[in-house]
Order: C-alpha cells, then sequence, then structure tokens
C-alpha cells in the first residue's frame, strides 16, 4: 500500500475505509503544500487531523490494519498538543469521533500516562465470554541514526 507523506508526523496509509454509501462520491482533492483544508476539518481549528476523510472501522480485522497508523497520528499530536491530550486522555472514542474515525461498539480504548515515561495507548475487544483481549498496545519510541 502507499504512504502518504504530505503533512504527516507519523506515516498513515491514505486507503481507509470510509463511510458505505449508495452512490459515487467524488473525493475533494488533497490539500496542497504550505495551504491548509482537510476533506473533513478536524475541531477548533486544528493544524492537522488523524484521517482525511471520515472513516468507519467495522470489525477487529479493520481495527488490527487501520487503527495503528490512526492511533499513531493522535499519539504524536498528544506529545505536542496539551488540549488534544487532555481530550484524548478523558475520552479517547469520543476525541476520535470528533475527528471522523469511528470504532465497532466492542473496542475500548485506554490511554495511560500516570506512573510511565510515555503515554500509550491500548486497544482491546470486549468479547461476549470470557474477558476482553488486547488488541494493540502503542507508544511513542524515539530513535536515532546515522
Amino acid at each position: 500500500m502507499k504512504f502518504s507523506m504530505s503533512r504527516a508526523l507519523v506515516p498513515f496509509l491514505s486507503l481507509l475505509p470510509r463511510r458505505p454509501s449508495r452512490e459515487v462520491e467524488v473525493l475533494p482533492p488533497l490539500p496542497e503544500a504550505g495551504r491548509s483544508g482537510w476533506s473533513n476539518a478536524p475541531p477548533e481549528g486544528a493544524g492537522f487531523g488523524l484521517v482525511r476523510q471520515e472513516t468507519h472501522l467495522r470489525d477487529t480485522d479493520q481495527v488490527k490494519q487501520f487503527l495503528p497508523d490512526i492511533l499513531g497520528r493522535a499519539l504524536a499530536r498528544i506529545w505536542i498538543d496539551r488540549s488534544f491530550r487532555e481530550r484524548f486522555a478523558e475520552d479517547p472514542i469520543g476525541t476520535m469521533a470528533e475527528y471522523n474515525v469511528f470504532l465497532p461498539e466492542s473496542i475500548d480504548v485506554e490511554f495511560v500516562a500516570d506512573g510511565v515515561s510515555r503515554p500509550r495507548i491500548v486497544v482491546y475487544e470486549r468479547r461476549l465470554a470470557g474477558p476482553r483481549r488486547r488488541l494493540l498496545y502503542l507508544h511513542l519510541v524515539m530513535m536515532a541514526g546515522t
């Protein structure tokens, strides 16, 4: 799959599942360098969004495939934007919905920042029988190279 690097703090897949539509949808052009303008602008005039279009992840397989890239962008934003960090810590799923990312009802997202050197995000799947299952665990890693 092709990665998009335009305005991205973290590389992300440019083809995420969109809301199903019965009509043919024409996508708006991508923003030009140096201009703001996502197809679905994030709230409060933020500098960048988590996704380019409304994204509905329907099942666990889609969550495993697409959510790490989306949450990578969220983690990068958490490091540089205090108000986003506070909103995300209070309600991760609600904050993602504000930024046009919608998860299945069976998915829980936890933000862990207390007692750790780096914030992390843990994604769980609630199951009908038995305990919930951890699907993803993300945290930023600082690396340097020559």
